[in-house]
């Protein structure tokens, strides 16, 4: 017992510090090379001497490149971190196509590789550091076909100031479809974040909204039919010497137009690309090929409104389908101003007894001016009456043609020649004979008259004109006489197979027209000449009109000549619209 009690003493013994201190006899126990049993000693003065001239020098080191940065280099430096930032780009839309009827492309996008030449050492732009760079955006395209310019226009690209800062950063449509319909084309133009460094190379983009192409339009209009159209216009006023020339081809049921175009015209791709030379050319040129004659030229209309008056008299009860009017080549008016010289009308020649058929016919001026202005025992529409019904068929008028420029023309009235002649207000009979035939101070545009044809060949609807392949017909009912409408188709068709029409007689196609000649000038010198019509006779389809510009007076090959040509085209190559 003693024995264990003492054993269980010591092993609850104090341990004293100096028991677990290195000594000789325990050191060879610890392994050195694991840092056992080392003494730790301080750093020696060298040490702490050569570590603070270290330090001291890195200072100095980094305060001469901070000299060097701020004083040195400074504004190169800042004008470097300048440069290199980000920036907003702007991200072209594609513009949209424009399709004729048949969807072939009339204006359309290309986008090609622009070389950059930069490099100022090289002689030759394909060595040195040259490279092909993408456009920022499309280039418009339009179709290589004649007489559609005017109808599909242009559009003015993006453009850059002289700074190289763009002050439009879209196409802008000046002319034609590619105006009318400038916001469905446009699209929307997308954004691109742009880091670039200070030697103005892209460092990282990123696209923030993507682009939206243009919605694509689809024209009413056939190209083929236009071009064939245009050729026939351009020939005959060469031929002939017309200044200028414009037609129109209407769906007499809807309002869409098959076919447009103006002679001369411009050419699409060199104004869209700024030709200096080729715009000189135009610009000069006396026949104003940048007239949009089909829908903002102005003519005097002569006799191709004698359809109107007809209907306009026959639905007043002013006369009846068979009333004849005898025509000698003239009627007279006494002059009370100068009682031996009386006021003579001419008629173009001695048509003798006529109805209003035989009268549309053979184009009488005699008995227009008695139905219009009333002689002797034959009362007259009158010049308000005339007034009614011209604005009645659309003249006087905007046309209609959505987003196109429409010249109004011109009415003859009371206060019209009052307030254009002050030194001769007042209003003669005579005034209202030549009203009556188209001419003294009356002015129509070609899309007019072809809706004054539309509208006798449908049964009275004047429409709204189209050039969209996906309009809705829009039209106006006229208050006016179905069987007044039916003598006077009598009377154009008549006017092709036995009267001054007989240019469009064809034996595929029964046709109906009327034609018209106005005298222009100071001294009468020039004419113009008109032909409207529809086809096919039975069951009408399309309305035209075709009008040929300033040709010398005493011309024999106008219009009616044109449309002849058209039409034996239309028999050749596009028969399916004949029928």
């Amino acid at each position: 017992m003693l024995f264990n009690h003492r054993k269980r003493r010591r092993l609850v013994e104090e341990i004293h510090p100096d028991e677990i201190l290195i000594d000789s006899s325990n050191l060879p126990e610890f392994d050195r090379d694991q840092m056992e049993g080392r003494i730790e000693r301080p750093f020696g003065r060298r040490s702490f001497i050569a570590a603070g001239a270290v330090v001291a020098l890195v200072l100095i080191l980094l305060l001469a490149r901070a000299g060097v940065l701020q004083l040195v280099r400074g504004t190169a430096y800042a004008k470097m971190s300048e440069d290199n930032q980000l920036s907003n780009q702007v991200l072209f839309a594609d513009r949209g196509i424009i399709t004729d009827r048949n969807g072939t492309p009339l204006a359309y996008n290309s986008r090609t590789t622009m070389l950059d030449t930069t490099d100022s050492t090289s002689t030759n732009p394909t060595e040195g550091d040259a490279s092909s760079t993408p456009q920022e955006f499309a280039t418009r395209v339009y179709a290589d076909y004649r007489g559609l310019a005017h109808v599909v226009g242009y559009a003015q690209p993006p453009a850059k100031d002289s700074y190289g800062v763009y002050f439009r950063n879209t196409f802008l449509g000046v002319d034609g479809a590619e105006k009318a319909f400038d916001a469905q084309l446009g699209g929307k133009n997308g954004e691109k974040l742009t880091e670039t460094d200070a030697h103005h190379k892209t460092i990282a983009e990123s696209v923030v909204n993507d682009a939206v192409p243009g919605q694509q339009i689809t024209l009413s209009i056939d190209a083929d039919v236009t071009q064939g159209l245009y050729d026939a216009i351009a020939e005959r006023a060469q031929s002939s010497n017309f200044q200028g020339g414009a037609g129109v081809l209407i769906d007499v049921q809807t309002g869409q137009i098959l076919a447009m175009t103006s002679y001369p015209e411009y050419s699409q791709n060199a104004v869209e690309s700024g030709d200096a030379t080729v715009l000189k050319q135009l610009f000069s040129n006396k026949q104003q090929p940048f007239l949009d004659r089909a829908v903002d030229g102005l003519y005097a209309p002569g006799s191709i409104v004698k359809p109107v008056v007809g209907a306009a008299a026959l639905t007043e009860g002013v006369i009846s389908p068979d009333k004849q009017i005898l025509s000698t080549g003239s009627i007279s008016l006494p002059n009370q101003y100068d009682p031996a010289h009386p006021s003579v009308f001419h008629d173009w020649r001695a048509n003798g007894w006529v109805d209003v058929r035989h009268a549309i016919a053979v184009s009488s001026d005699v008995y227009f001016y008695e139905v219009g202005g009333g002689f002797e025992g034959q009362p007259g529409l009158g010049v308000d009456r005339l007034d009614k019904y011209f604005r009645m068929f659309g003249f006087g008028q905007d046309a209609g043609l959505a987003g196109f420029s429409s010249k109004t023309g011109n009415i003859p009235t009371i206060a019209w020649k009052a307030a254009t002649f002050p030194n001769d207000p007042t209003w003669h009979v005579g005034d209202t004979y030549h009203t009556a035939i188209g001419q003294y101070g009356m002015l129509v545009t070609p899309l007019q008259a072809a809706r004054e044809a539309a509208a006798i060949a449908n049964g009275g609807t004047l429409l709204t004109p189209s050039v969209l392949a996906s309009s809705t017909p829009q039209g106006q009912k006229l208050a006016i006489s179905p069987d007044a409408l039916e003598v006077v188709r009598e009377g154009m068709r008549l006017g092709v197979t036995d009267g001054i029409a007989q240019a469009v007689k064809l034996d595929a196609v029964h046709v109906a027209a009327k034609t018209g000649t106005a005298q222009v000038g100071m001294h009468n010198e020039f004419v113009n000449s008109w032909m409207i019509g529809f086809f096919p006779y039975e069951h009408p389809r399309y309305a035209y009109a075709v009008v040929l510009e300033r040709g010398p007076a005493g011309t024999l090959m106008g219009s009616p000549a044109v449309v002849g040509t058209f039409l034996q085209w239309m028999v050749a190559h596009e028969p399916q619209y004949l029928h």
